[in-house]
């Protein structure tokens, strides 16, 4: 039977009028084998070996956590640690699991230890896409600014896949969290300064040595310029007529040139970067612009991951307290009309009200209409 026993008590008393006890119950079931207890249901996940090289396989995962014990706001910890010494590569504190806090840990990392061979990950969107895209190859940016350090990513089936970096964090979130409060750290800042001090004192007392005394990263022979073009979000979009486009809701003005008016109708490239800045290019050359944000007051639903639920919420009580009218006064803000009258929108022509004569009277509905010819006499025409 697939009944359970708290949900089969139930239906005995409620269809046949037999009264017996959920753990009564669960004990003949379990007799009979129709039940298995905690211990025996339970999947046994079978021990995975180290890798054998240092840098071969790094674990990587976002702690959601109250790191300062109310002294400061929640935050996210990015934990990267070595699949084959179990050492702490790089730690930093960021208000939410997003693609730019990840690219800014990657870049810390390829600058201290280069570039591994692989990353390993569970399936949160920055690394997998849910829907893929067959435009984008089925990568997300990050994945993208991955292949082309030549680094690959590896996504787990399963928490206990990425055992190693899961026990690091309940490690840290005992450690770390006491030696911050000896230190009365309180904010993301001064934990990410600290943060360089507690790895070596973590990975003398946790670390191991490897099978094998090979470091397998590879240097990152690249200029820092043309790595910040790697670690950005790209996207493209097409020029109008007018020498504009729409991304993420804000319009860009280029400017009037004859370069410019040559590429109108072709699609140019996007990078935004970590610090906000957005670069419009083609072809290689920037093009200047102007802004004409077009962002409504109120968003209509947004979608928002619940692991960025916290920094959402914090981000909306800022902008609510600076918006905060003054006491006493009341603002009101028009909804759209096309959203507020289900979607009709009027287009300035006739329709949907009744005509009138002159003097007020309104014609009945047999004498208009598409396809009848009023008969109607006005008094223009007796």
């Amino acid at each position: 039977s697939d009944f359970g026993p708290q949900y089969a008590s139930e239906m005995l008393g409620e269809r046949h009028d037999i009264i017996v006890s959920r753990e009564t119950l669960r004990q003949w079931m379990i007799q009979s084998g129709l039940w298995k207890d905690r211990k025996t249901r339970r999947k046994i996940h079978q021990m995975r070996s180290r890798r054998d090289c240092y840098g071969e396989l790094i674990q990587i995962d976002g702690s959601h956590h109250d790191w300062f014990e109310g002294r400061g706001p929640k935050c996210c910890l990015l934990v990267f640690i070595d699949d084959a010494t179990s050492a702490l590569q790089e730690l930093r504190f960021v208000e939410s699991e997003s693609t730019f806090s990840y690219m800014r840990a990657l870049e810390t990392y390829l600058e201290r230890h280069g570039r591994p061979v692989a990353f390993y990950s569970d399936k949160h969107t920055v690394f997998r896409t849910a829907k893929p895209n067959p435009a984008a190859n089925g990568m997300t940016q990050f994945g993208r600014a991955l292949a082309e350090l030549n680094i690959d990513i590896i996504c787990a089936n399963t928490p206990q896949g990425k055992g190693r970096v899961e026990r690091a964090n309940r490690t840290l979130q005992d450690r770390l969290i006491k030696e911050m409060r000896l230190e009365n750290i309180s904010n993301m800042d001064a934990a990410n300064r600290y943060a360089a001090r507690y790895i070596a004192k973590h990975n003398e007392r946790f670390a191991v040595t490897p099978r094998q005394a090979v470091d397998v990263h590879r240097p990152v022979e690249i200029a820092v310029a043309a790595l910040a073009k790697i670690l950005c979000v790209r996207d493209e979009r097409y020029v109008g007529q007018n020498l504009s486009l729409n991304f993420q809701r804000v319009k860009y003005m280029l400017e009037r040139s004859p370069e410019n008016n040559a590429i109108i109708g072709k699609k140019i490239d996007i990078h935004v970067y970590a610090d906000g800045i957005v670069e419009l290019a083609f072809e290689g050359r920037n093009l200047p612009y102007t802004v004409y944000d077009q962002r409504p007051r109120i968003n209509s639903g947004a979608v928002t991951e619940n692991k960025r639920l916290g920094s959402v919420l914090a981000w909306i009580k800022e902008q609510q307290t600076l918006d905060e009218p003054d006491p006493g006064t009341v603002r009101t803000i028009k909804a759209n009309s096309s959203v507020r009258n289900n979607g009709y929108v009027s287009t300035g022509k006739h329709g949907g009200c009744r005509p009138k004569l002159k003097d007020g009277t309104l014609l009945p509905p047999t004498s208009y209409g598409v396809g009848v010819k009023s008969t109607h006499s006005t008094p223009e025409n007796t």
